[in-house]
C-alpha cells in the first residue's frame, strides 16, 4: 500500500494553522496580559487556561457534530474553513486592541479600558478554535487507510511543528520592543505585526488547503483503497449505533484514554514548570532557560517521520511503550543533576523529545483505529479532552507537590505519572495497525510502498 505524501501534506495544512495559533497564543497573549494589563500570575493563569477549559466540553461536541454533518464540501471542511476564518479575524482584533492599550500605556494613560475588548476578541478566537480543532484532526483518518495512519500522523505532527516555527520566526523579525513597568523591562511589542502575521499564516494555509483538498473525493478514494486491500470496516445498521464501541473494544479505549491523561500529567508538569526549575535548580538564566526544551522540540521534529515508519513495522503499542520508557529514563537522568547545569541534560531532553514524539505519533491513530469512520470526530474530541484535562490538573497538582517537597520533586512527580501510563498501556489490546492484504495477491509483489 503506497503512502500518499502529497495528500497528507495538504491535509496537514489545517493543523499547521492550528499550531501557529496556539504558539502565538502561548507566547504573546501571556506577555500582553502581564506587560500591558499588569496581570499577576494567578489572573494570567486563569486566562491562559481558558482554552483548555473550553476544550473539555467543546472538542467532543464539535467532533460529534462534524461526524453527523453532510455537505457538498464534506464533513470536516466546513468547520475548518469557518473556524479558521473567524479565529484569524478575531486574532487581528486582539492585536489591534493590544496595540491601542500599549499606546495608551506609553502615553501615561490607563490601559484597562481596553481590557474588555481584548478579552472579548480573545474569547471569540478561542471558541472558533474549539469549533474546528477536532474536525481538522479527524480529517486525516477520514482520508487515510488504517495501516498508514501512523505515517500520516507523523506528517501531521511535523506540519504542526513547522507552524510553530513560523510563529517563532515572526517573533524574531518583529517582536523586539520593550516597555518599562514598575522598574523592570517587559517585552510587549510591537503587537500588530506579530499577531496579524499569525492570522496571515492561518489564512494562507487555509487558502492552499481549500485549493487542493477535496474532502469527498479523498474519502471516496480512501474507501476504495480500503476495499482493495480488504481493510474496509463494516458499519452497523442504524445511525444511533455508530458511536458505540464493541463491548470487547471499550476497555481498551478507556485504558488508552487513561494512558493519554497520565502521560500528559507527567510531561506537561515538566514543561509548565520548567523555566522556574531550570533557574532555581540548574542556575540557567535568560534565553538559556529554554534551551533544553528547544532541544527536545527539535529532536521530536527530526524523529516524527522515522517513528511513523518504525510503528508500521513493529506496531503502535510496542512503539508507544518504548517511548514511555525513553521519557521515564530521560526524566530520571535529568533528576540526578541537582546543583548545576550539565551538557548531559541536553542529551536527556533530546531523548525526552524523541520519546514524546513516539507517543504522539501513534496514540491518536490507535484511538481512531478503535472507532468507526462515522464516529472518528467524537473520539478525536475524547482524545483531546483527556489531554486537556491533564493540562488543567497537573500544573496545579505539581505546584502543590513542589510547595510541600521543594522544586526538586518535579521530575519524580513526572516519572510517577509516566510509569502509571506504561501500566495502563500494557493492558490496551486493540488499536494496533493491521497488515493490508490486497484482494489480488499479485499485488503482494508491488514494492513501491
Amino acid at each position: 500500500m503506497k503512502f500518499d505524501w502529497k495528500r497528507t501534506f495538504f491535509v496537514g495544512l489545517a493543523f499547521f494553522g492550528i499550531s501557529a495559533f496556539w504558539q502565538g497564543y502561548d507566547l504573546y497573549v501571556s506577555l500582553t496580559l502581564e506587560g500591558i494589563f499588569g496581570f499577576d500570575n494567578t489572573k494570567r493563569g486563569v486566562v491562559m487556561a481558558l482554552d483548555n477549559i473550553f476544550a473539555l466540553f467543546l472538542l467532543p461536541l464539535f467532533g460529534k457534530l462534524s461526524d453527523r454533518t453532510k455537505s457538498r464540501y464534506g464533513k470536516r471542511t466546513p468547520y475548518i474553513i469557518a473556524g479558521t476564518v473567524v479565529a484569524a479575524v478575531a486574532f487581528i482584533f486582539v492585536a489591534h486592541t493590544s496595540d491601542s492599550a500599549l499606546r495608551a500605556l506609553i502615553a501615561g494613560q490607563d490601559a484597562m479600558p481596553y481590557l474588555p475588548s481584548f478579552i472579548a476578541a480573545l474569547l471569540v478566537a478561542l471558541l472558533a478554535m474549539s469549533v474546528y480543532r477536532s474536525p481538522a484532526v479527524a480529517l486525516m483518518p477520514d482520508v487515510t487507510p488504517k495501516p498508514l495512519r501512523s505515517k500520516a500522523n507523523a506528517v501531521i505532527n511535523l506540519m504542526g511543528g513547522l507552524g510553530g516555527i513560523s510563529v517563532m520566526l515572526l517573533g524574531i523579525m518583529f517582536y523586539k520592543e520593550t516597555f518599562t513597568r514598575s522598574g523592570s523591562d517587559v517585552a510587549v511589542g510591537p503587537i500588530i505585526p506579530v499577531l496579524s502575521g499569525i492570522s496571515g499564516v492561518m489564512l494562507i494555509s487555509l487558502a492552499i488547503f481549500a485549493m487542493f483538498v477535496r474532502e469527498p473525493k479523498l474519502v471516496t478514494q480512501m474507501k476504495a483503497e480500503s476495499v482493495r486491500y480488504n481493510i474496509a470496516e463494516e458499519e452497523p445498521a442504524g445511525e444511533k449505533q455508530t458511536s458505540k464501541l464493541p463491548r470487547a473494544v471499550l476497555p481498551s479505549m478507556l485504558l488508552l484514554l487513561s494512558a493519554v491523561f497520565l502521560w500528559f500529567m507527567g510531561y506537561n508538569a515538566v514543561t509548565s514548570s520548567f523555566s522556574v526549575y531550570a533557574k532555581d535548580i540548574w542556575g540557567l538564566e535568560g534565553g538559556n532557560m529554554n534551551l533544553p526544551l528547544l532541544v527536545a522540540h527539535g529532536a521530536a521534529m527530526v524523529m516524527f517521520i522515522p517513528i511513523g515508519f518504525i510503528a508500521s513495522k513493529i506496531g503502535r503499542k510496542k512503539t508507544i511503550l518504548a517511548g514511555i520508557i525513553i521519557i521515564g529514563a530521560a526524566f530520571g537522568g535529568s533528576f540526578f543533576f541537582r546543583d548545576s547545569f550539565s551538557p548531559l541534560i541536553l542529551v536527556f531532553f533530546a531523548l525526552a523529545g524523541i520519546g514524546w514524539a513516539t507517543i504522539n505519533v501513534n496514540s491518536f491513530p490507535m484511538v481512531v483505529e478503535m472507532s468507526r469512520s462515522s464516529s472518528i470526530g467524537v473520539f478525536t474530541g475524547y482524545y483531546y479532552t483527556a489531554s486537556m484535562a491533564a493540562q488543567i490538573v497537573t500544573p496545579i497538582l505539581s505546584g502543590v507537590v513542589m510547595d510541600k517537597l521543594g522544586r526538586i520533586s518535579l521530575f519524580p512527580y513526572a516519572i510517577v505519572f509516566v510509569a502509571l501510563s506504561f501500566v495502563a498501556m500494557l493492558f490496551v489490546m486493540h488499536g494496533d495497525s493491521k497488515a493490508a492484504m490486497p484482494k489480488d495477491k499479485l499485488e503482494l509483489y508491488d514494492v513501491e510502498d
